[in-house]
């Protein structure tokens, strides 16, 4: 239970933040993916049903809030999440560049899948401007976020892996 309310303040927070404060420190108007740190980490981390579970609940909010139609960036952020969570086997906490590459990619596979449903099938072929003025600069200001919030996001999951460990052991 303290899992599920710990992460709903996060997902609900990081929301706050990527639509309040970093719209404030955008850069030609380009803002960070909160919703992709998070959702890649907690998939990478815990696996992929909770990648998936994560990342539906964070596309939502993007949906009801700043989406077209609803469900679009949620199923969008479950495939993200889901695949993410494919490489919690290999996932060691001490070792930053897995989650970073994961990240990277996962905001550019959002971009440019964006871009496809978005703008591409309403005949705006204008690929190259959009990866280098949108898709590009928000994976890289997405990663010198990462660097600041992927180390709370561990240090929180472990604290929480720690605390239902304890629990588990009250029970044997």
């Amino acid at each position: 239970m303290l899992r599920k309310i710990i992460v709903t303040i996060f997902i609900i927070v990081c929301f706050v933040l990527q639509s309040s404060v970093f719209s404030a420190l955008s850069f030609a108007g380009i803002i960070p993916n909160l919703m992709i740190i998070l959702t890649s980490s907690f998939g990478f981390m815990r696996g992929e049903k909770e990648g998936l579970l994560i990342g539906f609940f964070c596309g939502l909010l993007n949906d009801i809030f700043f989406g077209g139609f609803l469900g679009f960036y949620a199923l969008l952020l479950m495939y993200i999440g889901y695949l993410n969570g494919k490489f919690s086997k290999i996932f060691y906490p001490e070792d930053i560049k897995l989650p970073l590459v994961l990240i990277v990619v996962s905001d550019l596979s959002y971009g440019i899948i964006c871009y496809i449903l978005t703008f591409m099938l309403r005949s705006r072929f204008a690929f190259s401007y959009y990866f280098m003025h949108i898709i590009l600069p928000e994976a890289l200001y997405t990663i010198v976020v990462t660097l600041f919030l992927y180390p709370a996001i561990l240090k929180i999951n472990e604290k929480l892996e720690a605390h239902e460990g304890k629990r588990a052991q009250k029970f044997v």
